[in-house]
């Protein structure tokens, strides 16, 4: 396994801090965290990916320690994210790639598919969303009511639901048959980034944006369909976020030939205590297609 190493570059005029590990000439591996992570969710996965693959894992826009200068005008939405991430790609001369989605990485990655219908070689979904079966009820329902009406009334509603150390925590350990062994760093961490001066801003932009992925939902369809592109569906089945019927949906765009579905006993956050299964997961199912 080769060491991690963390990197800053300029892309979009952002700075993009990533972590990388793997030799050059691997075939690669894009990560895609989400809300409220970072890089720093695959941070135990990088390494054992690295064996076999270039491993690459950027922090979006408004997240870790990837820094936006104010001069940039940024507007938070997940066009721009998308943008910056495919202009980090080109920075790093990347032209195929497998991308491994989670939450906020799903949508990110497949807006990037539609703009690179041919690039990416493989999608790996750890509880990363593309239809609505997937929308866990009891979470959405507040942030559905908020696209609905835009009233400050639902944003306050979301921000208390959202933004508090209290959900951050519940994301990592809800449904996790083992909540006492997510490391405490993992949710503290992120509490911490979204305290930062402004984030909390960024966030409720995001929230409110994430309606326009719901949008794109046909249009992700049609590219799984029409890209041939294999899908290895790795889901904690105890995720109330993401739910289980979203990772069953998929069926009904990539035929069985070129999909895998795999259930973790956890929650949303289940690369803290699967690591291992879903690498050995990861690198079967690659290697299955030559990848």
């Amino acid at each position: 396994m080769s060491s991690t190493k963390i990197s800053t570059i300029t892309a979009d005029g952002v700075e993009v801090f990533y972590r990388e590990a793997g030799s050059p000439t691997a075939p690669v591996i894009l990560l895609l965290h989400g809300f409220p992570s970072s890089s720093h969710m695959y941070r135990n996965l990088i390494p054992l990916l690295s064996k076999k693959y270039r491993v690459i894992a950027p922090d979006l826009p408004g997240f870790g320690f990837t820094v936006v200068p104010s001069s940039r005008n940024y507007t938070y939405s997940f066009t721009s994210l998308t943008q910056t991430i495919s202009s980090f790609l080109d920075v790093l001369s990347i032209k195929k790639f497998a991308v491994y989605i989670f939450d906020y990485g799903a949508p990110t990655a497949l807006r990037l598919a539609l703009e690179r219908p041919n690039d990416v070689t493989a999608l790996i979904t750890q509880n990363g969303n593309a239809y609505l079966e997937g929308l866990g009820p009891d979470f959405w329902a507040p942030l559905q009511n908020y696209w609905k009406s835009n009233s400050d009334a639902d944003l306050e509603i979301v921000r208390n639901a959202a933004l508090s150390f209290d959900a951050t925590k519940w994301q990592y350990t809800f449904g996790s048959p083992h909540p006492d062994s997510i490391p405490p760093e993992t949710y503290n961490l992120d509490a911490a980034l979204l305290k930062r001066e402004g984030n909390e801003k960024i966030q409720l932009a995001l929230f409110y944006d994430y309606r326009t992925n719901v949008e794109l939902y046909p249009q992700f369809h049609k590219w799984l369909r029409e890209s041939q592109v294999k899908v290895l569906a790795v889901w904690g089945k105890n995720d109330v976020i993401f739910i289980k019927e979203g990772a069953e949906a998929f069926r009904k765009d990539v035929g069985e030939e070129r999909l895998q579905v795999e259930w973790l006993d956890a929650g949303h956050f289940s690369l803290e205590t699967n690591e291992e299964v879903v690498a050995g997961y990861i690198i079967d199912f690659l290697g299955k297609f030559g990848i």
